[in-house]
């Protein structure tokens, strides 16, 4: 498993442009939230997964934007897996540009749904072993300097 996980490419497209010349901030989460699936397919998520009646649901995503994107630009993400329990998982996104820099972090608060309610509920042993074969491999790396941050005007 990489470390962290490399999600494949993705490239901006011309209608994700805003009036201001580069990426839409929406379309930043687009680019992270598509490239997550990659991450997901590993931990044994998708759409398979979702007709046997769970799914996952994003409670939070907190964004942070670094640097500009333009149409065409070529991107990935790379995923770290922070945390994890029986019904939730905690997660890092970095979308990178092609020539190796950063353009936006994700950081994440995901829930396990059971769908006939819908409501939260425990992951299968299957998918809990996935994501602590992730976590192990994950653990050598640090702690994210923009994960846990909170948003506020300093005085």
């Amino acid at each position: 498993m990489n470390t962290p996980f490399r999600s494949s490419p993705r490239v901006v497209k011309p209608e994700w442009i805003d009036f201001n010349g580069h990426l839409n901030m929406a379309y930043y989460s687009v680019l992270m939230d598509n490239a997550v699936d990659d991450a997901y397919a590993k931990i044994g998520f998708g759409p398979e997964y979702q007709k046997q009646g769970c799914t996952t649901y994003v409670a939070e995503f907190h964004i942070c934007y670094v640097r500009e994107l333009h149409e065409g630009a070529s991107t990935y993400c790379t995923f770290q897996l922070l945390d994890f329990d029986e019904k939730r998982f905690h997660s890092f996104v970095e979308l990178w540009h092609e020539d190796g820099w950063l353009a936006a972090t994700g950081e994440a608060l995901t829930l396990h749904v059971d769908q006939s309610g819908p409501r939260v509920a425990p992951m299968p042993a299957s998918i809990l072993d996935q994501l602590e074969a992730m976590k192990s491999a994950h653990a050598s790396l640090p702690f994210p300097d923009r994960a846990g941050r909170k948003i506020g005007l300093k005085r």
